[in-house]
């Protein structure tokens, strides 16, 4: 049985290594990475690194190479890979799952801001501060390149691209970052307003709590529109029960 993980995050990871720990005669594991991230951590199994083409390509790739499974694990914000997964899977009739982890909810003293898109979240900030924490990952910064009043901190894996806002810092970290360092961070940089997409998961959750000790406002870019009726998983534990499932059905079919 082959099954392709689309990846590149810690859910991806973590169903690979499970997989890769997993005793389930003939199983082969190939894992798909965009190849957006100059040293990506490289899960076990097969890699191949770089897109398909679009859902046409990808059809193609899921039918020349044999796959059984195909479990989209990829960023809660790499909304348009997960509608050529499921047009994909369609297509080439391969069983999709999507493993997304849950976005975050507010608690008792966030002073959340929702935002649609990036767009709507830089015309947000005027109003809720002059230092910001930006935390939405090295693309997409054109949207804050029109704020020359306001100073940016920037945290991303790999230096940003211009167009980008006048006034920033770089701040060169991969997560999972921990509440103190988080906290050190607002202070040291003098922050007052927080920017991060809906990603969810524990790795970058600390940078929530500590905006709520400090008072901050944080705006909150809501994730894109998934794709209907396919199938989700919420952590790899609960994807590999899936695989294991779909491989019992498969020795019972051939035996």
């Amino acid at each position: 049985m082959h099954v392709l993980i689309l990846g590149g995050t810690t859910e991806a990871r973590g169903l690979a290594e499970l997989l890769a720990a997993e005793p389930l005669p003939g199983l082969r594991v190939t894992n798909s990475l965009a190849g957006r991230v100059a040293a990506p951590r490289l899960p076990p199994g097969e890699v191949r690194v770089g897109g398909f083409g679009g859902a046409e390509g990808l059809a193609d790739w899921l039918r020349g190479h044999a796959v059984d499974l195909l479990v989209d694990a990829t960023h809660p914000f790499a909304g348009t890979m997960s509608f050529h997964a499921a047009r994909a899977a369609e297509a080439a009739g391969v069983p999709l799952l999507a493993l997304r982890r849950p976005g975050w909810r507010p608690v008792e003293g966030d002073d959340w801001h929702e935002a649609g898109s990036l767009a709507e979240a830089a015309a947000l900030l005027p109003a809720l501060g002059r230092r910001v924490f930006l935390t939405t990952g090295r693309t997409g910064l054109s949207a804050f390149a029109g704020l020359d009043d306001l100073w940016f901190l920037v945290r991303s894996v790999d230096p940003p691209e211009a167009p980008h806002p006048a006034r920033m810092e770089v701040l060169l970290d991969r997560g999972p970052f921990t509440l103190d360092g988080e906290r050190e961070v607002l202070r040291a940089h003098r922050i007052d307003v927080l920017v991060t997409k809906d990603s969810g998961g524990a790795a970058t959750a600390p940078k929530l709590r500590a905006a709520r000790e400090a008072g901050l406002p944080v705006v909150v870019v809501r994730r894109p529109r998934v794709p209907d009726g396919v199938r989700e998983a919420g952590e790899p534990g609960e994807a590999l029960r899936w695989v294991r499932e779909a491989h019992a059905r498969r020795l019972h079919a051939s035996g």
